[in-house]
């Protein structure tokens, strides 16, 4: 459970002291800092919320049902609820968020570098129905599969987001894209510096790890087989259990 906004800004900021060999860390702790954009900046005090607030709520998410809805098609608890959508309104007024939006976001976080190639993968996989914009309710959705749900859950939400034409397997052409956005937007301002062949060496490592067959590419089952019996990964994956 969220108990103040110090504990999870100290939380994210840990995960991002190093980036680990394992490709999975160093997602984590991109995700973990993304949840930063959920918490209120002029938050009340939690249960003070009001009926106004849950009429907003259904209007942002563009359909009647509220608090009591998303508690059923998430893992999240009503006051969770309150605190995420106080965050996301904050930041997205409008209860709308499209691609721009988000990159405009996101750079906030990673001023050093350029986050815009990894915010597009990012956004593309919380816009699940592929419609140009990210609700609250899509927002929650993801956020509960990835801080809540199964081992296997937040695996194939991962396989997902790497899987970046959707069409069942990862290539080394995709993963080279997702590790060159995450070297882009972590800049040269990290200690130790990174040497520029350092993103194929992740994706070499990646496949001489994940691709079983050696076929070329990673299918969800390699991905999640390996994932599970990578301890590091496993590890990393314990980082969402409290954040919020």
């Amino acid at each position: 459970m969220i108990q103040n906004k110090k504990q999870l800004k100290n939380c994210t900021y840990f995960s991002l002291r190093v980036l680990r060999m394992a490709f999975i860390p160093q997602t984590a702790g991109v995700l973990l800092k993304t949840m930063r954009i959920l918490l209120p900046r002029n938050s009340k005090k939690s249960g003070n919320y009001s009926v106004e607030d849950e009429f907003e709520l259904s209007t942002v998410c563009h359909r009647p049902e509220g608090l009591e809805q998303l508690q059923e098609q998430t893992k999240f608890t009503k006051k969770e609820l309150q605190i995420l959508y106080r965050g996301f309104k904050n930041e997205c007024p409008s209860g709308i968020v499209n691609e721009e939006n988000f990159k405009q976001i996101y750079s906030q976080f990673f001023p050093q570098g350029d986050s815009s190639t990894y915010a597009h993968f990012l956004f593309e996989a919380f816009d699940t129905d592929h419609n140009g914009s990210v609700s609250f309710e899509d927002f929650v959705s993801g956020l509960s599969i990835i801080l809540r749900g199964t081992i296997n859950d937040r695996l194939s939400w991962a396989f997902n987001l790497y899987d970046l034409n959707k069409d069942g397997c990862i290539t080394k052409e995709e993963m080279m894209h997702i590790m060159k956005s995450i070297y882009d937007m972590m800049g040269k301002c990290t200690y130790p510096a990174m040497r520029e062949d350092a993103p194929q060496e992740h994706v070499e490592s990646f496949f001489q790890k994940m691709d079983r067959n050696k076929d070329g590419v990673v299918t969800r089952e390699e991905f999640i087989e390996s994932c599970q019996k990578d301890e590091n990964i496993m590890r990393s994956m314990q980082l969402f259990d409290n954040v919020i």
